[in-house]
């Protein structure tokens, strides 16, 4: 067995066809672990045939404690992990295949890297944000079985490699936030993440009020040039920004405080 394709998912049964019907004729293997989702989620991952293996958990805040679960399930000597709303375009499926074949017939090659980056393409709203610094948002997503883990410390972190990694060149695309109410919603759920990532750090009124988020409008507004990405830029920008308030407001309000 060659390739596992991973994946973590919660309530994702309009999104899994994104990753499975890009990804299922090129890997041996499918491991979803699934985290009590109520819809149809199962079903539809049960419909792509024998290669889907799903394992039944619950949903933790910090969701990359599944993603760990099916990486560390995976039968495949090379490991393939995505989320339910990323799909390999065209370019990027080909070259995997190339690189894989290129990794069994080239001994040196494959001591040279064991994990690769992939550059990722992020739907918000519209169209794919190309600006704003999210582009080329470079996240690991291919590497060898063995060598990855997922610290769960942070709800945006990449997986922890043990070796080299390289660069793909050809990206993967990232329906995250196709309307504003399910960008919201990942927004609640990002922002109370981090929250329960900080537990009892102080956090500073000005840094979160102030600072930090005129900081990163302007770094992704003005400086990244997010403007020329149009309304959806502006959104994307002032919503990143903002997110500080409500962490702070969620980490005073907390019922354990």
């Amino acid at each position: 067995m060659k390739l596992s394709l991973c994946l973590a998912v919660y309530n994702e049964e309009k999104n899994l066809h994104y990753p499975l019907d890009s990804a299922i004729d090129i890997v041996d293997e499918v491991v979803i672990v699934d985290g009590g989702s109520t819809d149809k989620t199962v079903e539809v991952a049960k419909s792509y045939g024998k290669k889907v293996r799903i394992i039944n958990s619950d949903n933790p805040v910090m969701f990359h404690k599944n993603k760990q679960k099916a990486i560390e399930a995976a039968r495949g000597e090379w490991i393939l992990q995505l989320d339910a709303d990323e799909e390999l375009s065209e370019d990027l499926k080909k070259e995997i295949l190339n690189l894989l074949k290129y990794q069994i017939s080239n001994i040196k090659y494959q001591k040279e890297n064991v994990g690769f980056y992939i550059p990722r393409k992020n739907w918000f709203l519209t169209g794919f944000l190309m600006k704003g610094g999210q582009y080329p948002d470079y996240t690991i997503r291919l590497y060898k079985n063995g060598v990855a883990k997922f610290p769960c410390k942070d709800v945006h972190e990449n997986v922890e490699i043990k070796g080299a990694v390289g660069y793909l060149k050809n990206p993967l695309l990232h329906y995250a936030d196709p309307d504003f109410s399910r960008y919201l919603l990942r927004w609640d759920r990002y922002t109370t993440a981090e929250v329960r990532v900080l537990r009892a750090k102080p956090l500073h009124f000005f840094d979160y009020f102030f600072w930090k988020p005129f900081s990163t409008f302007f770094l992704m507004y003005f400086r990244h040039k997010g403007f020329l990405d149009g309304f959806p830029g502006f959104v994307f920008a002032l919503f990143s920004s903002i997110r500080f308030w409500v962490i702070y407001i969620k980490f005073r309000c907390r019922g354990d405080s």
